[in-house]
């Protein structure tokens, strides 16, 4: 039920060490005899269709890349090989060599980096095994993607949520009915299947109903179905959702929403053991366990006259009260991770994580839809992000820099995007000047404008006017 720890797994599997492959329609015969010379195991693809075919079983590996030659037909092809996430791309392009809009953009979104020739071979080198490296952590998320619990999970690891899986083994086995109280969007009907599944009654159905989606005069019909001419257009027997349920359970969600009327029908049955069809006079029996839920207050709505005592003494013999997320702590950021990866394939580009103001974001909002409501806000933030981090106003959660108390990670975080955006703009977007200004090498400014979705000017191009990557640089 909890999302367990990823097997362990080396950083790189050993017949993927220090794999490249080289995309480029003319490669240079002296930088792949120098590739090699360094250690480098090469495969070299000269078209579109050859480099989807190297990539297609390839693992682990890095990817050295020239657009020199292809044509924008064949974008669509190399996309598709840039976006394997198990290959870290480095782009490489010649001195003056002139790149157009489709092209800059196709290195911003999938390219780990790129470099301008000429360059020593220790250098590129040195450029692609950064690619690599990171390219094997995404080969170690996608194993641990690989473990994590399916859409019927249940994920979390903190106390309340321990308490709570604890509570779930508990009443799996017993037959007694089953109340589950919580806010909206806190997976109360994932609680109920996981009860149903570790349950005798594992092998029978598992039916749910909303008893606040259904209009009232449909309700009845919906729970005991009906006999062919029941009432106008009831042309054939239905059998209702608590005859389907038979040997198995029985969800009703929001019951706090069921009108008075199916109340007492409800009642009946639980008292009685059997149904009888609308417009039928034969009495059912029906075995089932209920389950029931409810974002409402019962014991407020039973003061008010909208909800029955005695049904709810009925439904409420074992009582489980699901966790709001805002009392969950480091779930938050397990559970964000979560949906990250699995719906990673709906932004157009490669995502890589959060950034630490948005985990903080995300830590310190109260989430009043609870699980949905994450799952909705990083559902957007894929679509809407132009970084490879995720950050608070991809996520719709302004930024926490206007409270109060501001993390250390937060302040250099935003004090680096300013000085980045502001050097940039000195400099006419000449990335190699404003690199030098900032004292950092132009691989990491490069890597810092993607991390915080910072594009150049559109005229700008890829090599811009600098010439030599900085060696010294930590990068």
């Amino acid at each position: 039920m909890t999302a367990g720890p990823a097997q362990s797994a080396p950083l790189l599997r050993p017949d993927t060490q220090r794999r490249l492959i080289c995309v480029a329609r003319a490669p240079s015969d002296v930088l792949l005899a120098n590739m090699r010379a360094v250690g480098w195991d090469v495969t070299v693809a000269k078209t579109a269709a050859g480099a989807e075919a190297a990539t297609k079983k390839t693992g682990v590996a890095a990817g050295l890349i020239d657009f020199d030659g292809f044509a924008p037909r064949d974008f669509d092809a190399l996309k598709a090989c840039l976006s394997q996430s198990t290959i870290g791309w480095v782009a490489v392009t010649a001195e003056g060599q002139p790149a157009s809009r489709a092209v800059r953009e196709l290195i911003r979104n999938y390219c780990f980096d790129y470099i301008t020739l000429p360059l020593s071979p220790d250098s590129i080198s040195h450029v692609l095994s950064h690619a690599l490296g990171m390219a094997a952590l995404d080969y170690l998320d996608n194993a641990a993607e690989a473990a994590l619990p399916g859409d019927n999970e249940m994920v979390g690891t903190c106390d309340a949520m321990q308490r709570l899986f604890g509570i779930i083994r508990k009443v799996a086995n017993a037959n007694a009915s089953v109340f589950i109280s919580g806010e909206s969007g806190t997976g109360k009907e994932l609680t109920a299947l996981a009860i149903h599944q570790r349950s005798p009654r594992r092998k029978a159905p598992f039916i749910a109903i909303n008893c606040g989606a259904i209009p009232q005069h449909l309700l009845q019909s919906e729970l005991f179905g009906y006999e062919r001419g029941a009432f106008t257009g009831a042309e054939q027997r239905k059998i209702g959702r608590i005859e389907s349920a038979h040997g198995g359970t029985l969800f009703l969600d929001e019951i706090g929403d069921m009108p008075l009327a199916a109340q007492a029908s409800l009642l009946r049955f639980l008292q009685e053991g059997k149904i009888e069809r609308l417009g039928g006079n034969e009495s059912i029996p029906v075995d089932i366990r209920i389950i029931s839920a409810t974002h409402v207050d019962l014991e407020a709505a039973i003061l008010d006259g909208r909800f029955r005592a005695d049904l709810f003494h009925r439904l409420c013999v074992l009582r489980i009260d699901e966790p709001p997320l805002r009392a969950r702590g480091k779930d938050i950021e397990i559970l964000a991770h979560y949906v990250l990866q699995k719906y990673k394939t709906e932004s157009t580009h490669k995502i890589r994580g959060f950034t630490p103001s948005a985990i903080d974001a995300m830590c310190n909002y109260q989430w009043p839809g609870n699980v949905r409501e994450l799952i909705n806000r990083v559902r957007r933030a894929l679509v809407m992000a132009e970084g490879r981090l995720l950050t608070p106003h991809d996520l719709d959660l302004g930024s926490p820099i206007d409270k109060e108390t501001t993390s250390l990670d937060l302040v250099r975080e935003v004090a680096e995007r300013n000085a980045i955006e502001f050097a940039l703009r000195r400099y006419d977007y000449r990335v190699g000047k404003a690199a030098t200004a900032l004292g950092i090498s132009r691989v990491t400014l490069y890597r810092l404008m993607v991390a915080y979705g910072i594009h150049g000017g559109e005229d700008t191009a890829v090599d811009d006017s600098d010439k030599e990557l900085n060696e010294d640089a930590s990068v």
